[in-house]
């Protein structure tokens, strides 16, 4: 297994400690939130929010995220295997106001059997959820679908292979979560939700590419279609700019406010 932790505290148990006694929030956020997962076959990809003690916000110390690894370094997870990701309350903000699609998520969980975690600060944490819809937000998905669709024609880097479709010749599950952002973006930004997992028609159509049952020439071009709805989307009037900072600031300070008061998470 792997342990790692971004911040100024060299202690990895400690790290750990705050990642587990302040936690307000832990979902699901792989393939089986989507609903598109291959039975047997997928990992566990999981994210968590945590409120640091007052010295990691007030002094030098830093804690950003957490992250454990069922798997060493470099090596793929594998069927089962867990990827766990959590962050500091602010840093999970700060990223969430810049539109980071998989940072996004752990807010639409919230109901059933991949809401792992939830306090009544990680509730009200999902209830901001609105704050975060922007043309920031519709940037962000941009560029990843960008990014995806070079990765899958080797424009930005050697094309992935782990899920290869033998008849088209191209990474089926890179393709397909690539296509999920598109709409997922395309939602977010028009009715201010992430619907989880995703809906038919669009579910059925992911999972004919993850199947390798589409040809690579379509999927850009259903990329490329996606990219311009998001674009519209991005454009419509009333969306704001940025998202609403002074609200997420508010929650910030109470949450922060409350849990230090409360010795705990909240």
């Amino acid at each position: 297994m792997t342990e790692t932790q971004h911040s100024l505290e060299p202690d990895l148990d400690r790290a750990r400690a705050i990642a587990e006694e302040g936690l307000i929030l832990r979902t699901t956020v792989g393939s089986v939130v989507h609903g598109l997962e291959n039975a047997g076959t997928d990992d566990r990809d999981e994210m968590g929010v945590t409120i640091e003690p007052p010295e990691y916000v007030l002094g030098f110390r830093r804690f950003d995220h957490y992250v454990f690894r069922t798997q060493p370094e470099g090596h793929p997870s594998g069927p089962g295997d867990l990827d766990l990701s959590v962050y500091g309350l602010r840093r999970y903000c700060h990223l969430a106001l810049k539109g980071a699609a998989t940072i996004l998520l752990p807010l639409y969980v919230t109901e059933g059997p991949h809401l792992l975690v939830r306090t009544e600060l990680g509730e009200e944490l999902q209830r901001l959820a609105p704050a975060f819809r922007s043309r920031t937000a519709g940037r962000a998905f941009l560029g990843y679908l960008d990014a995806q669709r070079r990765g899958l024609t080797g424009e930005r880097h050697a094309t992935r292979t782990r899920e290869l479709s033998k008849r088209h010749g191209y990474d089926t599950k890179y393709a397909m979560h690539a296509l999920r952002i598109g709409h997922q973006g395309i939602e977010l930004l028009r009715t201010g939700t992430i619907t989880l997992p995703i809906a038919d028609p669009e579910h059925t159509r992911l999972r004919e590419v993850r199947a390798g049952e589409v040809p690579l020439d379509e999927v850009l071009a259903r990329l490329d279609a996606l990219a311009a709805e998001l674009q519209e989307a991005s454009d419509a009037p009333g969306l704001p700019e940025t998202g609403d900072r002074d609200a997420v600031d508010r929650f910030l300070v109470r949450a922060y406010r409350r849990s230090w008061a409360d010795g705990g998470a909240g």
